[in-house]
């Protein structure tokens, strides 16, 4: 009697054990799933927190590229840079050929300004009387033979031809320059009045 009852007690026991496991297992599925889920959102809200903490302020605007400020440009002429400051050419008078003097139409003349070497040194044979702007007419560069001393005046000649198909006023510009091409002194210039200008009638 007393082994079926113990029998019956341990059997009792047994099914209630069963049961608590059953019911244990059955619920803790739905308490796992549920706290992972709410720990995963705590976990993905915490990064995206720590994210956005760790991105500097304003990491849009570079600060560690050096300034860059352009030198300013300086323009200077070869003349300038390599010119003798003791070669000097100063313009006297107009010899020929006065400014608005009226020529015709592929007229042959030669123009002669008065000079004066102002300087401190002689200009020596070589130097050269060149056209550096206006119209050259045809006229050819004058090359010195002779020296022309500190204080001297002479007078300096260059041919040339009145324009054929051109009328109204025609301008030419000459300038003295050294043994190395470099120019010195005042322009020498010729202001010519070619053909029958077309006038306005009042």
């Amino acid at each position: 009697m007393k082994k079926k009852i113990t029998r019956y007690a341990a059997c009792c026991l047994s099914l209630m054990l069963i049961a608590c496991t059953n019911q244990a297992v059955t619920s803790a599925p739905e308490l796992d799933a549920n706290a992972l889920r709410t720990q995963a959102v705590s976990t993905f809200a915490s990064s995206l927190t720590e994210t956005l903490v760790a991105l500097p302020v304003n990491s849009a605007t570079p600060t560690s590229l050096p300034s860059f400020t352009p030198a300013p440009v300086t323009e200077t002429s070869a003349a300038e840079n390599t010119a003798n400051p003791c070669y000097k050419l100063v313009y006297v008078k107009d010899v020929t050929i006065p400014d608005g003097t009226h020529l015709k139409n592929n007229e042959v003349f030669t123009k002669t300004w008065q000079v004066q070497n102002n300087g401190a040194c002689a200009w020596a044979p070589g130097f050269t009387l060149s056209h550096v702007g206006g119209d050259a007419m045809r006229g050819q560069a004058l090359i010195l033979t002779e020296p022309i001393p500190v204080g001297a005046k002479r007078e300096l000649s260059i041919e040339l031809v009145a324009p054929t198909n051109q009328n109204g006023l025609v301008q030419s510009s000459w300038r003295m320059s050294d043994a190395n091409g470099v120019f010195f002194g005042d322009t020498l210039t010729i202001n010519i009045i070619v053909g029958n200008p077309i006038t306005a009638t009042p």
